[in-house]
Protein backbone atom coordinates (compact mmCIF):
# COMPACT_ATOMS: atom_id res chain seq x y z
CA UNK A 1 0.00 0.00 0.00
CA UNK A 2 1.20 3.74 -0.73
CA UNK A 3 2.20 4.96 2.80
CA UNK A 4 2.80 8.37 1.40
CA UNK A 5 -0.78 9.91 2.40
CA UNK A 6 -0.91 9.88 6.33
CA UNK A 7 -4.45 9.23 6.51
CA UNK A 8 -4.38 5.36 5.48
CA UNK A 9 -3.76 4.15 8.47
CA UNK A 10 -7.35 5.75 9.88
CA UNK A 11 -8.95 5.03 6.33
CA UNK A 12 -8.16 1.59 6.45
CA UNK A 13 -10.03 1.52 10.33
CA UNK A 14 -12.96 3.52 9.17
CA UNK A 15 -13.30 1.18 5.91
CA UNK A 16 -13.52 -1.74 7.76
CA UNK A 17 -16.75 -0.59 9.13
CA UNK A 18 -18.00 2.44 7.29
CA UNK A 19 -19.71 1.83 3.93
CA UNK A 20 -21.66 4.84 2.74
CA UNK A 21 -22.73 3.32 -0.59
CA UNK A 22 -25.50 1.11 1.31
CA UNK A 23 -26.97 4.04 2.62
CA UNK A 24 -25.94 6.89 -0.05
CA UNK A 25 -25.85 4.81 -3.12
CA UNK A 26 -28.53 7.13 -4.91
CA UNK A 27 -26.58 9.91 -4.44
CA UNK A 28 -24.88 11.12 -7.26
CA UNK A 29 -21.16 10.90 -7.78
CA UNK A 30 -20.49 9.14 -4.79
CA UNK A 31 -19.33 5.97 -5.36
CA UNK A 32 -16.13 7.92 -7.26
CA UNK A 33 -15.92 10.69 -4.53
CA UNK A 34 -15.46 7.71 -1.61
CA UNK A 35 -11.63 8.10 -1.65
CA UNK A 36 -11.62 11.38 -1.40
CA UNK A 37 -14.20 11.53 1.58
CA UNK A 38 -11.65 9.02 3.21
CA UNK A 39 -8.61 10.95 2.63
CA UNK A 40 -6.91 8.49 0.53
CA UNK A 41 -6.15 8.31 -3.43
CA UNK A 42 -8.06 5.88 -5.34
CA UNK A 43 -5.53 3.45 -5.81
CA UNK A 44 -5.00 3.21 -2.01
CA UNK A 45 -8.41 2.78 -1.90
CA UNK A 46 -8.49 -0.03 -3.96
CA UNK A 47 -5.83 -1.53 -2.26
CA UNK A 48 -7.55 -1.06 1.29
CA UNK A 49 -10.38 -3.08 0.13
CA UNK A 50 -8.40 -5.47 -1.70
CA UNK A 51 -6.46 -6.55 1.23
CA UNK A 52 -9.59 -7.20 3.64
CA UNK A 53 -10.91 -9.24 0.36
CA UNK A 54 -8.02 -11.41 0.57
CA UNK A 55 -7.89 -12.01 4.07
CA UNK A 56 -11.39 -13.13 3.96
CA UNK A 57 -10.26 -15.04 1.27
CA UNK A 58 -7.68 -16.39 3.31
CA UNK A 59 -9.78 -17.32 6.26
CA UNK A 60 -11.74 -19.17 4.23
CA UNK A 61 -9.34 -21.28 2.60
CA UNK A 62 -8.08 -22.36 6.17
CA UNK A 63 -11.83 -23.27 7.10
CA UNK A 64 -12.28 -25.48 4.49
CA UNK A 65 -8.74 -27.02 5.28
CA UNK A 66 -10.67 -29.07 7.67
CA UNK A 67 -12.72 -32.06 5.98
CA UNK A 68 -15.07 -31.87 8.58
CA UNK A 69 -16.24 -28.40 7.96
CA UNK A 70 -15.84 -28.83 4.16
CA UNK A 71 -18.05 -31.82 4.22
CA UNK A 72 -20.88 -29.45 6.26
CA UNK A 73 -20.36 -26.77 3.81
CA UNK A 74 -21.09 -29.35 0.64
CA UNK A 75 -24.40 -30.46 2.80
CA UNK A 76 -25.78 -26.74 3.35
CA UNK A 77 -29.00 -27.27 2.22
CA UNK A 78 -28.64 -23.66 0.27
CA UNK A 79 -30.40 -24.38 -2.93
CA UNK A 80 -28.93 -23.48 -6.62
CA UNK A 81 -29.27 -20.23 -7.38
CA UNK A 82 -29.90 -18.98 -3.82
CA UNK A 83 -29.88 -15.25 -2.62
CA UNK A 84 -28.64 -15.30 0.97
CA UNK A 85 -29.40 -11.88 3.10
CA UNK A 86 -26.79 -11.83 6.06
CA UNK A 87 -28.50 -9.07 8.21
CA UNK A 88 -26.75 -7.06 10.98
CA UNK A 89 -25.17 -4.00 12.11
CA UNK A 90 -20.96 -3.65 12.09
CA UNK A 91 -20.12 -7.30 13.32
CA UNK A 92 -21.70 -8.16 9.86
CA UNK A 93 -20.72 -4.66 8.23
CA UNK A 94 -17.20 -5.68 8.87
CA UNK A 95 -15.55 -6.21 5.57
CA UNK A 96 -13.65 -9.65 6.95
CA UNK A 97 -17.01 -10.13 9.08
CA UNK A 98 -18.66 -13.89 9.07
CA UNK A 99 -20.49 -12.89 5.98
CA UNK A 100 -17.79 -11.79 3.70
CA UNK A 101 -15.86 -15.32 4.93
CA UNK A 102 -19.33 -17.25 3.75
CA UNK A 103 -19.75 -15.76 0.81
CA UNK A 104 -15.78 -16.78 0.43
CA UNK A 105 -16.37 -20.09 1.45
CA UNK A 106 -19.53 -20.92 -0.59
CA UNK A 107 -17.73 -19.17 -3.35
CA UNK A 108 -15.17 -22.00 -2.82
CA UNK A 109 -16.61 -24.87 -2.04
CA UNK A 110 -19.48 -24.59 -4.09
CA UNK A 111 -19.19 -22.77 -7.29
CA UNK A 112 -20.99 -24.50 -9.44
CA UNK A 113 -24.40 -23.60 -7.32
CA UNK A 114 -24.02 -19.81 -8.04
CA UNK A 115 -25.12 -18.71 -4.86
CA UNK A 116 -25.15 -15.18 -3.82
CA UNK A 117 -24.24 -13.47 -0.06
CA UNK A 118 -25.74 -10.16 0.34
CA UNK A 119 -24.21 -8.12 3.05
CA UNK A 120 -26.88 -5.88 4.60
CA UNK A 121 -25.00 -5.49 7.58
CA UNK A 122 -25.00 -1.89 8.52
CA UNK A 123 -22.67 -0.28 11.62
CA UNK A 124 -24.08 1.47 14.25
CA UNK A 125 -27.70 0.42 13.18
CA UNK A 126 -30.11 -0.62 16.10
CA UNK A 127 -33.14 -2.94 15.16
CA UNK A 128 -35.62 0.02 14.78
CA UNK A 129 -33.92 1.46 12.35
CA UNK A 130 -33.45 -1.94 10.37
CA UNK A 131 -36.67 -2.24 10.81
CA UNK A 132 -37.80 1.24 8.92
CA UNK A 133 -35.65 -0.15 5.86
CA UNK A 134 -36.39 -3.24 5.72
CA UNK A 135 -39.09 -3.71 3.21
CA UNK A 136 -36.29 -2.29 0.63
CA UNK A 137 -34.06 -4.72 1.82
CA UNK A 138 -35.99 -7.69 0.80
CA UNK A 139 -36.13 -6.80 -3.45
CA UNK A 140 -35.29 -9.08 -4.88
CA UNK A 141 -36.58 -11.55 -2.52
CA UNK A 142 -33.81 -13.87 -0.47
CA UNK A 143 -34.04 -17.50 0.06
CA UNK A 144 -32.59 -16.99 3.40
CA UNK A 145 -31.79 -14.66 5.93
CA UNK A 146 -29.16 -14.91 8.46
CA UNK A 147 -30.07 -12.43 11.04
CA UNK A 148 -27.45 -11.05 13.84
CA UNK A 149 -28.96 -7.87 15.00
CA UNK A 150 -29.16 -6.46 18.66
CA UNK A 151 -25.37 -5.15 19.28
CA UNK A 152 -26.50 -1.58 18.79
CA UNK A 153 -29.77 -2.20 21.14
CA UNK A 154 -27.75 -3.03 24.22
CA UNK A 155 -25.48 0.19 23.80
CA UNK A 156 -25.03 2.20 26.80
CA UNK A 157 -24.84 5.63 26.44
CA UNK A 158 -23.33 7.93 29.29
CA UNK A 159 -23.83 5.05 31.46
CA UNK A 160 -27.40 5.36 30.70
CA UNK A 161 -30.27 2.80 29.65
CA UNK A 162 -29.71 1.15 26.66
CA UNK A 163 -30.59 2.05 23.47
CA UNK A 164 -33.52 -0.06 23.25
CA UNK A 165 -35.09 -2.19 26.19
CA UNK A 166 -35.23 -5.76 25.75
CA UNK A 167 -38.87 -6.10 25.08
CA UNK A 168 -38.42 -3.31 22.24
CA UNK A 169 -35.37 -5.64 20.93
CA UNK A 170 -37.73 -8.58 20.51
CA UNK A 171 -40.90 -6.75 19.36
CA UNK A 172 -38.24 -5.32 16.44
CA UNK A 173 -37.04 -8.51 15.65
CA UNK A 174 -40.83 -10.38 15.80
CA UNK A 175 -41.56 -7.86 13.36
CA UNK A 176 -38.55 -7.81 10.79
CA UNK A 177 -39.65 -11.63 10.56
CA UNK A 178 -43.57 -10.70 10.35
CA UNK A 179 -42.84 -9.04 7.18
CA UNK A 180 -40.30 -11.34 5.71
CA UNK A 181 -43.00 -13.80 6.30
CA UNK A 182 -45.66 -11.47 4.57
CA UNK A 183 -43.56 -10.52 1.36
CA UNK A 184 -40.66 -13.76 0.60
CA UNK A 185 -40.64 -17.33 1.42
CA UNK A 186 -36.92 -17.15 2.97
CA UNK A 187 -35.83 -19.39 5.64
CA UNK A 188 -34.49 -17.74 8.58
CA UNK A 189 -31.57 -18.18 10.88
CA UNK A 190 -31.00 -16.11 13.98
CA UNK A 191 -27.23 -15.47 15.44
CA UNK A 192 -27.58 -13.96 19.07
CA UNK A 193 -25.58 -10.76 20.09
CA UNK A 194 -21.75 -11.58 20.61
CA UNK A 195 -20.19 -10.86 24.31
CA UNK A 196 -17.96 -8.33 24.72
CA UNK A 197 -14.49 -7.43 26.62
CA UNK A 198 -16.37 -4.95 28.58
CA UNK A 199 -12.10 -3.91 30.09
CA UNK A 200 -11.30 -3.40 26.76
CA UNK A 201 -14.22 -1.34 25.53
CA UNK A 202 -13.69 0.64 28.30
CA UNK A 203 -10.36 1.53 27.46
CA UNK A 204 -10.80 2.43 23.67
CA UNK A 205 -10.45 6.17 23.00
CA UNK A 206 -13.61 5.95 20.47
CA UNK A 207 -16.00 4.58 22.52
CA UNK A 208 -14.85 6.66 24.97
CA UNK A 209 -15.22 10.02 23.53
CA UNK A 210 -18.75 8.80 22.50
CA UNK A 211 -19.49 7.69 25.95
CA UNK A 212 -20.61 4.09 25.05
CA UNK A 213 -20.52 0.92 27.04
CA UNK A 214 -21.65 -2.38 27.36
CA UNK A 215 -22.36 -5.00 29.43
CA UNK A 216 -22.69 -8.94 29.13
CA UNK A 217 -25.94 -8.74 31.29
CA UNK A 218 -27.86 -7.38 28.84
CA UNK A 219 -26.49 -9.08 26.10
CA UNK A 220 -26.70 -12.63 27.76
CA UNK A 221 -30.95 -11.06 28.57
CA UNK A 222 -31.52 -10.66 24.66
CA UNK A 223 -29.70 -13.96 23.63
CA UNK A 224 -31.86 -15.99 26.20
CA UNK A 225 -34.54 -14.13 24.31
CA UNK A 226 -33.56 -14.63 20.79
CA UNK A 227 -32.83 -18.63 21.89
CA UNK A 228 -36.75 -18.93 22.82
CA UNK A 229 -37.84 -18.02 18.89
CA UNK A 230 -38.85 -20.46 16.64
CA UNK A 231 -36.30 -20.73 14.10
CA UNK A 232 -32.80 -21.92 14.28
CA UNK A 233 -30.40 -20.35 16.46
CA UNK A 234 -26.52 -19.75 16.49
CA UNK A 235 -25.92 -19.07 19.93
CA UNK A 236 -22.83 -16.60 20.18
CA UNK A 237 -23.17 -16.63 23.73
CA UNK A 238 -21.57 -19.85 24.02
CA UNK A 239 -19.19 -19.80 20.97
CA UNK A 240 -17.41 -16.31 22.46
CA UNK A 241 -18.01 -17.27 26.22
CA UNK A 242 -18.96 -14.64 28.96
CA UNK A 243 -16.87 -12.80 28.88
CA UNK A 244 -15.88 -13.25 25.49
CA UNK A 245 -12.75 -15.26 24.80
CA UNK A 246 -9.44 -12.91 23.99
CA UNK A 247 -8.86 -14.58 20.97
CA UNK A 248 -12.15 -14.03 19.54
CA UNK A 249 -12.68 -10.06 20.33
CA UNK A 250 -10.60 -7.23 18.91
CA UNK A 251 -8.93 -4.78 20.27
CA UNK A 252 -11.91 -2.56 20.86
CA UNK A 253 -13.34 -5.26 23.34
CA UNK A 254 -16.47 -5.23 20.63
CA UNK A 255 -15.58 -6.13 17.13
CA UNK A 256 -14.85 -9.86 17.11
CA UNK A 257 -10.99 -10.26 15.71
CA UNK A 258 -10.58 -12.44 12.59
CA UNK A 259 -10.68 -15.95 14.16
CA UNK A 260 -13.57 -14.82 16.29
CA UNK A 261 -15.74 -14.28 12.45
CA UNK A 262 -14.00 -17.79 11.81
CA UNK A 263 -15.79 -18.67 14.39
CA UNK A 264 -19.10 -17.32 13.67
CA UNK A 265 -19.09 -19.05 10.40
CA UNK A 266 -18.37 -22.44 11.81
CA UNK A 267 -20.86 -22.63 14.09
CA UNK A 268 -23.33 -20.82 11.73
CA UNK A 269 -22.56 -23.72 8.97
CA UNK A 270 -22.77 -26.55 12.09
CA UNK A 271 -26.41 -25.35 12.71
CA UNK A 272 -27.14 -25.37 9.21
CA UNK A 273 -26.03 -28.73 8.85
CA UNK A 274 -27.90 -29.92 11.80
CA UNK A 275 -31.29 -28.64 9.97
CA UNK A 276 -30.30 -31.54 7.54
CA UNK A 277 -29.21 -33.84 9.70
CA UNK A 278 -32.69 -33.29 11.05
CA UNK A 279 -34.73 -33.13 7.63
CA UNK A 280 -32.92 -36.61 6.91
CA UNK A 281 -33.61 -38.23 10.38
CA UNK A 282 -37.57 -37.42 10.39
Amino acid sequence: MNNKTPYAPQAAAQLQYVHLEKLYGYLPGLTESLPTIFGVSPQEYADIRERFHTQTRSAAVQLLADPVFADRVSQVPFPRGARILAVGDSITDDLQSWAEILRHVLAIARPDDELTVVNAGLSAHTTAMILRRWPSLLHPAPDWILCGLGGNDVTRIAGGKPQATLTESIENLRELRRISAERTDARWVWLTPVPVDEERAAANPGFRYGASSWRNTDVTALAKAIRDFDDSVVDLVDVFGVPAHPELQGPDGVHPSLTGQQRIVTALVETLHRLVVGANEG
